[in-house]
């Protein structure tokens, strides 16, 4: 998920140019790997692929499986990142009304209290989405649920790279991020050509995690390339013939090939310098960020595409109750002025673990480790089981709190993190 900023005050007459710039050529899944072309092959159900309509500033419609960045983002479970430009929950922190009518002369800020800072990034899953739409300052994202976003279009993260669309007439189409316009997702139909998608056992130092994998988080289909360097040149293997990866020192890889053979590799973001970590969509917890420092090795194995669009329900509005030392409150709910619906992550790191666990998977959040330990938090999944995580990220002391929409008030009760002792939520099938 790389982010390319977006340079600001393009004349218009470059635009126009730009409008316009996009390959119309078979293209790689990544680094050159090559991949069958949009039409050949037998259909099959690879419902689990990014499917959609992505519609240019010349209003030319290309619908096919879609990547974002060419070779990134690739299926449903894949997070869309951005930047929200502006949180509509910020008008119930105490004071901030006051704050929000003060005024600014020669770049100082008089009358109210504007301390707080409540700007957030966004993140959701494609399976929550049902469209993007860009234009000239802003991109507009459009949930299932019929909730809408705005992000910051100079800082939108993954729609600054483009989109790749397997178009059925067309062929491969690469388009710029500056003419695109519009994405519509749709429920993915029987793919030709499509490739095999990673999916495999991750060993870490604390635990096991099982599920889809994307390599240094972007290498996720097994047409990609596993890169590094030996004495005898640079390699450049397709994870199609790797069974195995393991850590083999801090800056280099042992590589087990389905034949049998082994290979160290080493000297590339593959290999362990600076690699960004192992994603795991392991149905437990939604999805993990395995480090590389606690990485031991992964064995692939072979589970179809995953989950279609129409898999991943509409999000509701986050309900449940929330108790204090004193009292007990009831209603819909935004956790720290920021999720508000189901289908949204609670996000931690703990054990050099990053975990985005999606709330409808949660029962209970208890702000003080269950077990005694001070420095983490009880999360109770509905699966039954406890995770004792690092108050970091959601459960850290920074959390800016929790409004409780009470018997249907418009406005909300305010409750500072410190003084909430558990969260319990209702659950996904109740209104």
């Amino acid at each position: 998920m790389t982010r390319v900023g977006v340079v600001a005050g393009i004349g218009a007459a470059a635009l126009v140019g730009l409008s316009v710039l996009f390959l119309v050529r078979p293209a790689p899944e990544r680094n050159g790997a090559s991949v069958a072309p949009a039409a050949s092959g037998p259909a099959e159900a690879q419902p689990g692929f990014l499917y959609g309509r992505a519609t240019g500033d010349d209003d030319i419609v290309y619908e096919g499986r879609l990547r974002f960045g060419g070779d990134q983002e690739a299926f449903w479970g894949d997070f869309f990142n951005g930047r929200k430009t502006d949180n509509p929950w910020d008008v119930h922190v105490p004071g901030r009304r006051e704050a929000r009518g003060s005024i600014e002369v020669f770049g100082l800020t008089i009358g109210g209290d504007d301390r707080t800072d409540l700007a957030r990034p966004f993140m959701s899953r494609f399976g929550d989405i049902a469209r993007i739409e860009t234009s000239v300052g802003e991109t507009r994202v459009t949930l299932k649920s019929s909730t809408t976003v705005v992000l910051d279009r100079f800082s939108a993260g993954d729609i600054d790279d483009g989109v790749r669309v397997w178009d059925r007439q067309r062929g491969v189409v690469d388009l710029d991020p500056r003419s695109l316009h519009r994405v519509e997702f749709l429920p993915t139909p029987p793919l030709a050509g499509a490739p095999s998608r990673l999916h495999g056992t991750v060993r870490t130092r604390v635990g096991d995690f099982t599920g889809f994998v994307a390599w240094n988080q972007q290498d996720a289909v097994g047409a990609d390339s596993f890169e590094g360097g030996t004495n005898g040149g640079d390699q450049r293997l397709r994870y199609d013939t790797i069974r195995a990866i393991a850590r083999q020192s801090p800056e280099s890889a042992r590589v087990t090939l389905v034949d049998g053979r082994e290979i160290v590799l080493s000297g590339t973001f593959d290999t362990g310098r600076g690699h960004r970590g192992v994603y795991v969509d392991d149905a437990r917890y939604g999805r993990v960020l395995i480090a590389w420092d606690i990485f031991e090795r992964v064995d692939f194995s072979s589970r179809g595409s995953g989950p279609g669009y129409d898999d991943f329900a509409r999000g509701r509005p986050l309900t449940g109750h929330v108790t204090t030392r004193h009292r007990r409150l009831t209603g819909r709910l935004v956790y720290d002025f920021d999720e508000s619906e189901t289908t949204e992550t609670l996000d931690v790191v703990s054990q050099a673990i990053t975990y985005n666990i999606p709330f409808d998977l949660i029962a209970a959040i208890v702000r003080r480790d269950t077990g005694g330990d001070a420095r983490r938090a009880t999360v109770l999944l509905r699966s039954g089981e406890a995770l004792h995580l690092e108050r970091t990220g959601d459960l850290a002391e920074t959390n800016a709190g929790i409004l409780v929409f009470g018997d249907g008030r418009d406005e909300p009760e305010y409750l500072r993190w410190r003084d909430v002792e558990r969260i319990d939520l209702e659950p996904p099938n109740e209104p």
